[in-house]
C-alpha cells in the first residue's frame, strides 16, 4: 500500500514537472479503467516554441487492456506523436470485448 502511494505522488509530480496534464481515460459506456499510465515527454522543440495544447486520441483497447491501435482527433503536431508514444504503452483494465477510450491530454510549459 506505501508503495502505491509513493508511486502515485511520484507520477502526479512528475506530470507537473514536464507540464503534461493526464485526462480523463474512461468511457463512459464500457467503464473502462486506466490502470497504468506512462506520462509523455514534452518535446524540446514545443518547449522551445511555447508550444501548449491538448491532443485528442481515441485508443481501440483489447480484451486484455493494451492498445491496439489510436485515431488522433486533434492536437498539434508538435505534441501528438509524444501523445501517441506515450497512450501505445497504457493499460486498461480487462474486458469481455474491444473498446474505444477516449484520451486527452494537456501539454502546458511549466512556468
Amino acid at each position: 500500500m506505501a508503495r502505491q502511494v509513493v508511486a502515485l505522488i511520484l507520477i502526479v509530480s512528475c506530470t507537473t514537472l514536464v507540464g503534461v496534464t493526464l485526462g480523463s481515460a474512461q468511457d463512459t459506456e464500457s467503464g473502462r479503467k486506466v490502470v497504468s499510465k506512462v506520462t509523455p515527454q514534452y518535446p524540446s522543440l514545443a518547449r522551445e516554441m511555447h508550444i501548449s495544447g491538448n491532443v485528442r486520441l481515441d485508443a481501440v483497447v483489447a480484451p486484455d487492456g493494451k492498445v491496439k491501435s489510436l485515431d488522433v482527433k486533434g492536437g498539434h503536431p508538435i505534441l501528438v506523436q509524444a501523445a501517441t508514444d506515450a497512450v501505445f504503452k497504457w493499460k486498461w483494465e480487462p474486458a469481455k470485448s474491444e473498446t474505444r477510450q477516449p484520451v486527452e491530454l494537456k501539454f502546458q510549459p511549466v512556468q
